[in-house]
Formats: C-alpha cells, structure tokens, sequence
C-alpha cells in the first residue's frame, strides 16, 4: 500500500516564504550588482525609486510577525507552544529545558557577529546594501533551519526539533538586526516589531515555564504534532548518507 501522506498545511507555508525570500534575494543581489558595476545609485535609493517594492516586502514581513502574536493554525507549534490554548496538561510538575542554558551563548555569539558586520558599515567599508542582503539571507537561513538543518539545534541547544525549540520565537529579531544600522523608518520599525516579539516570548516563558517543557505539556509530544517536519529532515540525513556510503565505495574502486 502507497504512502499517501500529503505535506501539511504549516510545512506548505514553510515552503512558499522559502519561495519568495529566495526570489527577494535574488532580486536584490541583482540589484546590488548593477549598482557596482554602474556605480549607479546606492541600492537602497534604487529600491525606494520603487516604493511599491518596500511597502508589499515590509508587509509581508509585518504581517508574519503579527501573525505570530496570535494563536494560528498555520504557524508551526514551535511558536505557538507560548499560547495558553495550546497548553495540555500532561499531569508532571517537572518542568525540564534542556537547552535553557545555550541561549544566552547563542545570543552572545549572535550579537558579536552581527557587531562586526555593523562596525564596518559604520566604518563605510560595508555599505547599507551589504546589510540589507545579510538581512536577506537570514530570512533564507530561517527556513533552511527549520526544514532542513539547524546549526543551533545541532551545535548548542541538542533540542528534539522544532518544535521544543527556546528560542522559536528569536528568529525575526535576529534576522533584522542589521537594520539597526540602516536608519531609516521601515528598517527601524521591521526591528522595533520583531524585538517585541521576542521580548512578549521572553517574558511568556519565564511566566509560564511549563508550557515550554515536553514533560509538562503534551502538545509539544510527537503524537500531537501538526508540522511533522522530522519526516524532512530524516529523508534528508538518510540521502546524506547513501551519498556517503556511494562515494566511499567509488573511492574504494579507484584506488584498486
């Protein structure tokens, strides 16, 4: 018998911001390439002579924010594991977060590269494109994260997946935080929305620790996941390693 599982609708959604932000990506590497070679206008003056560009991009990125502010069906319930809806009692007191204490070498680490990149802007060796395809990027690397491969999961925090996730909730703070170096009023407010969305996540979780715990609340158990990205991953790790086993064996022909 076929497997007939079809994707869901919150890894669907996943897919289509994978869609869009590579092709915002594209689109201003483009532009920032043409800027270079032409020396044209900086390519944050050649976007704003299309406004209609910035207005549907700080939407877009506006509405997902507020989006997760809210309990919805269509967000993963890595972040929406903060909602008191979603809390399920699993009848344990023992709130256990293995990956509490990585979160502020993860913040550490974050800040220190992104101080870098915001140095040398200052020191006009990066200009503000440069910042603006790192923002780009991160957007990109966020789905990349949670469909694929997440090095924070797998170097520091060693969390089950998405889903038991601390720091779910960080991934917009972090993605715009070169903004913070680029002044103007759509840059600022993208961040100034995203930093409250992490602190109202913050501020969740040290209110009410047992809706972060698997062993407290049963909506984080795999029986109740509506996501099943684990199923992605798996493939994935299991094609990595037949690519392995296949190239060792090509390795092992040629040297006889």
């Amino acid at each position: 018998m076929k497997n007939n599982r079809r994707i869901s609708i919150v890894s669907t959604w996943h897919y289509i911001r994978l869609v869009y932000r590579s092709v915002l990506f594209v689109l201003l590497l483009i532009s920032y390439i043409r800027y270079k070679l032409f020396s044209g206008a900086p390519v944050i003056e050649r976007v704003e002579r299309i406004p209609t560009v910035i207005y549907v991009t700080w939407l877009v990125f506006v509405v997902e924010m507020i989006m997760r502010f809210f309990p919805s069906q269509y967000e993963s319930p890595g972040c929406q594991k903060q909602f008191a809806r979603n809390y399920i009692k699993s009848g344990s007191t023992e709130i256990v977060i293995a990956d509490n204490n990585s979160t502020v070498l993860i913040a550490l680490i974050w800040i220190v590269f992104n101080g870098i990149f915001g140095a040398l802007n200052m020191a006009g060796v990066l200009d503000d494109g440069v910042m603006v395809l790192l923002c780009s990027v991160y957007s990109i690397c966020d789905i990349i994260c949670i469909l694929f491969f997440c090095p924070f999961q797998t170097w520091f925090m060693k969390n089950k997946c998405c889903s038991t996730c601390r720091i779910y909730n960080w991934d917009y703070a972090m993605m715009f935080m070169p903004l913070f170096f680029i002044r103007k009023t759509y840059t600022w407010s993208l961040l100034a929305l995203s930093v409250a969305l992490l602190v109202r996540w913050e501020i969740t979780f040290y209110l009410h620790p047992e809706r972060f715990s698997e062993k407290t609340n049963d909506y984080l158990r795999c029986a109740n996941c509506t996501e099943k990205l684990c199923a992605h991953k798996t493939q994935l790790k299991s094609l990595w390693k037949q690519i392995e086993e296949y190239s060792a064996k090509r390795i092992e022909r040629l040297r006889k």
